[in-house]
């Protein structure tokens, strides 16, 4: 290796450390700093029973008895359809209704979840339907549910969030799954239903600037 070939290879390495010190940097930031709380890949049952299953979305603990899962937030159950019940805070109800009331919406992506839920829509509890508006879809993944609750890791405020819920052929059916959910770590932040965190543009740049480097070498 020349001594031009050397300096080069000194100059990428450097630039390569400098850049994943800054996507480091921008992944820490993002992480202190980012809104939504996203739980993936969550995967979890709802018996068709009269239980149900309950989910404290901040803990992440689930059962199917409320006392194992201690300031339970939202509580999808039944074993001949499937409603949703609700905690005895916030008063009113937690689940986002659909247009005109009377039955939890499976709402469009990106409706807002907040104190005034969109299109008209107001909060309550009850059961899921597969017609009228905002109905839940059989054998699909791609039923979104918003809801409000009270964070007792947050002086007991109001947060918002959505959960996603898989069906099969029939709203007792199984197997039906809270396949993933997300809140505003904000008290009264709203959220898009099915809205979630994205990679900060300093975090993009600084790792397209690494395999950049890479790619030069």
């Amino acid at each position: 290796m020349n001594s031009l070939q050397t300096l080069l290879s000194k100059f990428d390495k450097r630039w390569l450390g400098a850049g994943a010190a800054a996507a480091g940097a921008a992944v820490a930031t993002q992480a202190t700093e980012a809104a939504i709380v996203h739980t993936p890949n969550a995967n979890i049952n709802i018996p068709s029973t009269t239980a149900g299953i309950y989910l404290n979305v901040v803990t992440g603990v689930f059962s199917t008895a409320p006392a194992s899962a201690p300031g339970w937030d939202v509580n999808p159950w039944s074993s001949s359809t499937l409603s949703y019940f609700n905690p005895s805070a916030p008063s009113g109800g937690v689940y986002v209704l659909r247009v005109g009331g009377g039955a939890v919406g499976n709402l469009p992506i990106g409706t807002t979840i907040g104190p005034t839920p969109g299109g008209g829509r107001t909060y309550g509890s009850g059961s899921a339907q597969v017609t009228g508006n905002d109905p839940h879809i059989l054998n699909s993944d791609q039923n979104c549910i918003g809801f409000r609750f009270q964070n007792e890791a947050n002086q007991n405020q109001i947060h918002y969030g959505w959960m996603r819920i898989s069906l099969a052929g029939a709203l007792n059916g199984q197997p039906r799954t809270i396949t993933e959910y997300a809140y505003e770590s904000v008290a009264g932040a709203e959220i898009g239903c099915g809205i979630v965190p994205e990679p900060s543009t300093l975090a993009l740049l600084a790792l397209g600037a690494v395999g950049l480097i890479r790619r030069r070498k």
